[in-house]
């Protein structure tokens, strides 16, 4: 379940969901980022609000797309894990 709270932030890239394959390093970078970014600028409100909400369709396409492909998901992770754990800690979201 922690790990839908980072999923809200992807929606703007989500509409490149569907050409990562395609695009391969530099779209991942992309998707990252603004992962990293929306989390950074994002208020803890703003977080706790976005905790229960339901995933869009281009969210469960790039979580489907994650799934199927285990090198491009652990890139993702490694990427956003660490900025994006720290704000969840400072928000009380994690332990």
């Amino acid at each position: 379940m922690k790990t839908r709270f980072w999923l809200f932030a992807i929606v703007p890239a989500l509409l490149l969901g569907g050409v990562v394959g395609a695009q391969g390093p530099i779209l991942m970078d992309l998707i990252s980022n603004r992962v990293v970014q929306k989390y950074q600028s994002a208020s803890c409100e703003q977080l706790w609000e976005k905790k229960g909400q339901p995933k869009t369709a281009e969210e469960q396409n790039f979580i489907q797309f994650l799934r199927n492909d285990p090198s491009e998901r652990t890139t993702f992770i490694n990427k956003i894990a660490g900025p994006v754990v720290n704000k969840m800690f400072e928000c009380g979201l994690v332990p």
